[in-house]
């Protein structure tokens, strides 16, 4: 059994979901009463219902738990090895929560080796300084093989990026793309790269911003170059990479939807081109939270579709935490007369939260406490309409 101060390490560390997730995990192998080894692999057909029970403790649909222990043929027996996997993601940095997205995306970590699977692929990342929530969001590189897939994929793509700095900055965007195969996908997509005329130096660049890329197949990225080509960009343009890496994260076809759906606001092709080349990572936000944005900026700020889309980070703020926030300042404001009725609102909105605070908040707050609460959301925005 788990002595109980490793109980106590379970329940007490973090709050929140990993909290309950951990502490049922950990109630399950606390009452558990099997024979010596942890984890096992058993036939296909042996479904454990304790093991079905702790996949689903562990954040699983109890059909996605069963399927999982099912096809990947993975039995609870008892905790100690169990916690000997997760002991040894804690002692390299991994918390609570870390655990516990780790073994919901790859449940078969669970009957790794601790030392001799776990450890020397732990080393390497560690001395490559990977944060730990960062594997967690890609644990498949855990059981990939050291020698035969992490090692060279480590190896190609710092021969690119020139550094292990800008190799970590790479990984902490996408890290998953560690885990594709060089000579299958990862040279194909370079040498793409090269024949659609990216030099060597935007490809290092370009792999900083986007290591998905190199998931991409040749003729993805032959499509993409024509994409972009057909709204007028050329590889010169400072623009371009980060326009192509959030073109690598859409879907074939998901652009041509994207322009249908700002079409639907009344806005012309220009003006969704214009806002994408400034604004690319916009297109990545689903429909339903840029349709929120706007129709807020629309019918409650009353802003013109046409002006917001000429500013398109407007729509890359959070609409909860920046812009109503924000909007309740500003009307607090307005109401008490230390800004005009008719101020130009758009303006007002955008910069950072510093540039914000400075100007609304800490300016006025002393004259008029409301403002800080309406900045901490203690007030909400009711509207710009104040009686005289």
């Amino acid at each position: 059994m788990f002595p109980s101060f490793c109980r106590r390490r379970l329940l007490l560390r973090i709050p929140g979901e990993a909290t309950n997730l951990l502490q049922s995990m950990s109630i399950h192998l606390a009452h558990s009463s099997y024979s010596s080894t942890a984890v096992s692999r058993v036939p296909s057909s042996d479904l454990c219902p304790a093991t079905v029970s702790y996949l689903i403790s562990c954040g699983l649909s109890p059909a996605a738990a069963a399927t999982t222990a099912t096809t990947q043929r993975i039995r609870i027996v008892s905790p100690d090895k169990v916690h000997a996997v997760c002991s040894l993601l804690r002692d390299y940095g991994f918390a609570d929560a870390d655990i516990v997205r780790t073994v919901r995306s790859a449940p078969s970590i669970l009957v790794a080796d601790p030392e001799r699977i776990l450890r020397p692929k732990l080393d390497f990342f560690a001395a490559l300084r990977f944060e730990p929530r960062k594997l967690a969001a890609a644990p498949c590189l855990l059981v990939h093989s050291l020698d035969k897939n992490i090692v060279p994929s480590v190896q190609f793509i710092r021969g690119i990026v020139g550094s292990d700095d800008q190799l970590r900055r790479g990984f902490s965007r996408v890290p998953w793309a560690l885990a594709v195969d060089v000579d299958r996908s990862m040279r194909p997509a370079v040498e793409s790269l090269r024949r659609c005329g990216l030099d060597d130096a935007a490809i290092s660049k370009l792999l900083v911003i986007q290591m998905g890329v190199l998931m991409a197949s040749p003729d993805r990225i032959s499509e993409i170059f024509q994409e972009l080509k057909a709204v007028g960009m050329c590889t010169s343009d400072s623009r371009f990479l980060y326009c192509f890496s959030a073109m690598c994260s859409l879907k074939r076809g998901a652009w041509r939807r994207k322009l249908a759906f700002f079409h639907s606001f009344g806005l012309s092709e220009g003006e969704v081109i214009k806002a994408f080349k400034t604004q690319p990572m916009l297109f990545l936000s689903s429909d339903e939270t840029i349709k929120k944005k706007l129709r807020f900026l629309l019918d409650e700020v009353k802003l013109g579709v046409s002006d917001v889309i000429a500013q398109p980070v407007i729509l890359s703020y959070s609409l909860e935490n920046c812009i109503l926030p924000r909007c309740a300042v500003l009307s607090v404001l307005m109401k008490e007369g230390k800004i005009p009725r008719d101020i130009k609102l758009l303006p007002a909105l955008l910069g950072s939260s510093t540039v914000f605070s400075t100007r609304y908040v800490v300016r006025h707050a002393d004259h008029v406490p409301d403002v800080v609460k309406a900045y901490e959301g203690k007030i909400k925005f009711q509207g710009f309409r104040h009686d005289t």
